[in-house]
Protein backbone atom coordinates (compact mmCIF):
# COMPACT_ATOMS: atom_id res chain seq x y z
CA UNK A 1 0.00 0.00 0.00
CA UNK A 2 1.59 3.30 -0.89
CA UNK A 3 2.15 5.66 1.76
CA UNK A 4 0.62 9.34 0.76
CA UNK A 5 3.07 11.88 1.93
CA UNK A 6 1.18 14.35 3.89
CA UNK A 7 2.05 18.32 3.56
CA UNK A 8 3.20 20.09 6.70
CA UNK A 9 0.09 22.41 7.60
CA UNK A 10 1.13 26.00 8.04
CA UNK A 11 1.48 27.31 11.58
CA UNK A 12 -1.17 30.15 12.00
CA UNK A 13 -0.31 32.99 13.59
CA UNK A 14 -3.29 34.36 16.71
CA UNK A 15 -4.49 36.54 13.32
CA UNK A 16 -4.64 33.61 11.19
CA UNK A 17 -1.70 34.81 8.84
CA UNK A 18 1.02 32.29 8.21
CA UNK A 19 4.52 32.83 9.35
CA UNK A 20 5.95 32.34 6.44
CA UNK A 21 4.03 35.23 5.17
CA UNK A 22 5.08 37.29 8.23
CA UNK A 23 8.57 36.46 7.62
CA UNK A 24 7.93 37.85 3.98
CA UNK A 25 6.35 40.69 4.99
CA UNK A 26 8.79 41.47 7.55
CA UNK A 27 11.31 41.09 4.65
CA UNK A 28 9.87 43.25 2.39
CA UNK A 29 8.89 46.02 5.11
CA UNK A 30 12.79 45.96 5.89
CA UNK A 31 14.04 45.98 2.71
CA UNK A 32 11.62 49.22 2.31
CA UNK A 33 12.62 50.47 5.11
CA UNK A 34 17.00 50.07 4.39
CA UNK A 35 15.94 51.18 1.10
CA UNK A 36 14.31 54.56 2.09
CA UNK A 37 16.90 54.74 4.52
CA UNK A 38 19.69 55.24 2.11
CA UNK A 39 17.66 57.11 0.21
CA UNK A 40 17.12 59.92 2.78
CA UNK A 41 20.96 59.39 3.50
CA UNK A 42 21.64 60.56 -0.25
CA UNK A 43 18.78 63.10 0.16
CA UNK A 44 20.19 64.73 3.33
CA UNK A 45 24.00 64.57 2.26
CA UNK A 46 23.14 66.58 -0.69
CA UNK A 47 20.56 68.91 1.15
CA UNK A 48 23.61 69.64 3.64
CA UNK A 49 26.53 70.20 0.32
CA UNK A 50 27.29 73.80 0.86
CA UNK A 51 28.59 75.22 -2.75
CA UNK A 52 32.67 77.03 -1.95
CA UNK A 53 33.16 80.69 -3.36
CA UNK A 54 34.66 80.75 -6.47
CA UNK A 55 38.24 82.11 -6.67
CA UNK A 56 36.73 84.85 -8.88
CA UNK A 57 34.29 85.69 -5.44
CA UNK A 58 36.72 85.63 -3.08
CA UNK A 59 39.21 87.45 -5.09
CA UNK A 60 36.27 90.41 -5.65
CA UNK A 61 35.37 90.62 -1.91
CA UNK A 62 39.35 90.83 -1.21
CA UNK A 63 39.33 93.34 -3.99
CA UNK A 64 36.22 95.87 -2.31
CA UNK A 65 38.15 95.56 1.13
CA UNK A 66 41.46 96.64 0.50
CA UNK A 67 40.12 99.33 -1.94
CA UNK A 68 38.23 100.39 0.94
CA UNK A 69 40.94 100.41 3.57
CA UNK A 70 42.98 102.24 0.88
CA UNK A 71 40.20 105.13 0.33
CA UNK A 72 40.35 105.13 4.59
CA UNK A 73 43.68 105.57 4.72
CA UNK A 74 43.62 108.51 1.78
CA UNK A 75 40.96 110.31 4.25
CA UNK A 76 43.23 110.05 6.69
CA UNK A 77 46.56 111.19 5.08
CA UNK A 78 44.43 113.94 3.51
CA UNK A 79 43.42 115.26 6.73
CA UNK A 80 46.96 115.06 8.30
CA UNK A 81 48.24 117.12 5.36
CA UNK A 82 44.93 119.85 6.45
CA UNK A 83 45.92 119.84 9.69
CA UNK A 84 49.76 120.53 8.98
CA UNK A 85 48.74 123.61 6.72
CA UNK A 86 47.12 124.80 9.69
CA UNK A 87 49.62 124.64 12.37
CA UNK A 88 51.83 126.55 9.52
CA UNK A 89 49.54 128.83 9.35
CA UNK A 90 49.24 129.47 12.75
CA UNK A 91 52.91 129.61 13.04
CA UNK A 92 52.86 132.66 10.70
CA UNK A 93 50.41 134.57 12.86
CA UNK A 94 52.64 133.86 16.09
CA UNK A 95 55.59 135.40 14.65
CA UNK A 96 52.92 138.29 13.02
CA UNK A 97 51.66 138.87 17.19
CA UNK A 98 55.18 138.76 18.84
CA UNK A 99 56.34 141.10 16.50
CA UNK A 100 53.53 143.55 16.79
CA UNK A 101 53.65 143.96 20.28
CA UNK A 102 56.89 145.14 20.25
CA UNK A 103 56.40 147.69 17.28
CA UNK A 104 52.53 148.69 18.99
CA UNK A 105 55.01 150.23 22.05
CA UNK A 106 57.09 152.25 19.81
CA UNK A 107 54.00 153.50 17.65
CA UNK A 108 52.84 154.70 21.18
CA UNK A 109 55.96 156.17 21.90
CA UNK A 110 56.13 158.10 18.57
CA UNK A 111 52.71 159.36 19.06
CA UNK A 112 51.38 162.73 20.10
CA UNK A 113 48.10 162.49 20.95
CA UNK A 114 47.83 161.03 24.48
CA UNK A 115 44.59 159.25 23.29
CA UNK A 116 45.77 157.80 20.57
CA UNK A 117 48.62 156.74 23.20
CA UNK A 118 46.73 154.75 25.47
CA UNK A 119 45.11 153.14 22.42
CA UNK A 120 47.90 152.07 21.03
CA UNK A 121 49.18 150.86 24.93
CA UNK A 122 45.64 149.09 24.81
CA UNK A 123 46.30 147.09 21.76
CA UNK A 124 49.74 146.10 22.50
CA UNK A 125 48.65 144.76 25.78
CA UNK A 126 46.11 142.92 24.09
CA UNK A 127 48.17 141.51 21.34
CA UNK A 128 50.58 140.07 24.16
CA UNK A 129 47.30 138.34 25.66
CA UNK A 130 46.38 137.03 22.29
CA UNK A 131 50.15 135.23 21.85
CA UNK A 132 49.09 133.32 24.71
CA UNK A 133 45.94 132.00 23.66
CA UNK A 134 47.64 131.14 20.20
CA UNK A 135 50.38 129.24 22.34
CA UNK A 136 47.32 127.23 24.07
CA UNK A 137 45.50 127.02 20.30
CA UNK A 138 49.15 124.70 19.81
CA UNK A 139 48.69 123.03 22.70
CA UNK A 140 45.26 121.82 21.85
CA UNK A 141 46.21 120.43 18.67
CA UNK A 142 49.08 118.66 20.44
CA UNK A 143 51.93 121.03 18.84
CA UNK A 144 54.84 122.95 20.15
CA UNK A 145 54.39 127.09 20.05
CA UNK A 146 56.83 127.86 16.75
CA UNK A 147 57.25 130.76 14.57
CA UNK A 148 57.53 131.42 10.94
CA UNK A 149 57.98 134.57 9.41
CA UNK A 150 54.93 136.51 8.53
CA UNK A 151 56.22 138.31 5.31
CA UNK A 152 53.02 140.31 5.31
CA UNK A 153 53.06 141.22 8.70
CA UNK A 154 56.80 142.13 8.53
CA UNK A 155 56.12 144.61 5.49
CA UNK A 156 52.91 146.24 7.33
CA UNK A 157 55.25 146.85 10.01
CA UNK A 158 58.01 148.36 7.89
CA UNK A 159 55.56 151.12 6.38
CA UNK A 160 54.57 152.03 10.08
CA UNK A 161 58.20 152.63 10.58
CA UNK A 162 58.42 154.74 7.46
CA UNK A 163 55.41 156.41 8.64
CA UNK A 164 57.16 157.47 11.60
CA UNK A 165 59.73 158.37 10.13
CA UNK A 166 58.26 160.42 7.32
CA UNK A 167 56.15 162.69 9.45
CA UNK A 168 57.13 165.31 11.81
CA UNK A 169 57.09 164.41 15.87
CA UNK A 170 53.76 166.34 17.49
CA UNK A 171 52.23 166.69 14.48
CA UNK A 172 48.24 164.92 14.41
CA UNK A 173 49.28 164.04 10.65
CA UNK A 174 51.22 161.59 12.34
CA UNK A 175 48.53 160.48 14.41
CA UNK A 176 46.62 160.20 11.47
CA UNK A 177 49.13 158.11 9.70
CA UNK A 178 49.84 155.34 12.65
CA UNK A 179 45.94 155.44 13.04
CA UNK A 180 46.44 154.38 9.04
CA UNK A 181 49.41 151.78 9.58
CA UNK A 182 47.24 150.57 13.06
CA UNK A 183 44.09 149.47 10.90
CA UNK A 184 45.99 148.09 7.94
CA UNK A 185 47.48 145.79 10.39
CA UNK A 186 44.18 144.91 12.08
CA UNK A 187 42.55 143.90 8.39
CA UNK A 188 45.37 141.56 7.96
CA UNK A 189 44.69 139.76 11.80
CA UNK A 190 40.82 139.94 10.94
CA UNK A 191 41.53 138.14 7.53
CA UNK A 192 43.84 135.53 8.81
CA UNK A 193 42.08 134.58 12.27
CA UNK A 194 38.66 134.65 10.50
CA UNK A 195 40.16 132.34 8.19
CA UNK A 196 41.86 130.36 10.96
CA UNK A 197 38.49 130.12 12.54
CA UNK A 198 36.48 128.17 9.47
CA UNK A 199 39.48 125.85 8.87
CA UNK A 200 39.22 125.25 12.67
CA UNK A 201 35.74 123.63 12.12
CA UNK A 202 37.08 121.25 10.13
CA UNK A 203 39.68 119.74 12.29
CA UNK A 204 36.37 118.94 14.37
CA UNK A 205 38.19 120.85 17.93
CA UNK A 206 35.75 123.56 19.18
CA UNK A 207 38.10 124.63 21.69
CA UNK A 208 40.19 125.83 19.00
CA UNK A 209 36.98 127.21 17.05
CA UNK A 210 36.13 129.11 20.25
CA UNK A 211 39.70 130.48 20.91
CA UNK A 212 40.34 131.90 17.66
CA UNK A 213 36.73 133.51 17.79
CA UNK A 214 37.81 135.48 20.63
CA UNK A 215 40.64 136.74 19.12
CA UNK A 216 38.75 137.60 16.03
CA UNK A 217 36.06 139.51 18.04
CA UNK A 218 38.59 141.25 19.72
CA UNK A 219 40.58 142.23 16.65
CA UNK A 220 37.63 143.96 15.64
CA UNK A 221 36.70 145.48 18.22
CA UNK A 222 39.95 147.20 18.30
CA UNK A 223 39.79 148.36 14.31
CA UNK A 224 36.27 149.91 15.23
CA UNK A 225 37.76 152.09 18.07
CA UNK A 226 40.35 153.43 15.95
CA UNK A 227 38.73 154.49 13.51
CA UNK A 228 35.73 156.18 15.92
CA UNK A 229 39.16 157.83 17.77
CA UNK A 230 40.20 158.94 14.07
CA UNK A 231 36.75 160.60 13.09
CA UNK A 232 36.72 162.59 16.89
CA UNK A 233 39.52 165.16 16.12
CA UNK A 234 42.77 163.65 14.53
CA UNK A 235 41.51 163.69 11.09
CA UNK A 236 40.19 166.87 11.87
CA UNK A 237 43.30 168.16 13.00
CA UNK A 238 45.54 166.59 10.47
CA UNK A 239 43.52 168.43 8.13
CA UNK A 240 44.49 171.61 9.26
CA UNK A 241 47.87 171.50 9.41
Amino acid sequence: MATKTMAKPLTSNANGNSATGVQAQRNNSNSAASGNSVSNSRSASSTQTISKPTSRQTSKASGTTVRGMSRSAGRMQTGQEFKKFFVDELKDIYWAEKNLARALMKMKRAATSQELQAALEKHANETTGHIAVVEKIFAALGEKPKTKKCEAMDGLLTEANSIIKDTERDTFIRDAGLILAAQKVEHYEIATYGTLRIFAQYLKNKRVVTMLESILGNEKYTDVSLTKLAESFINDRAAQE
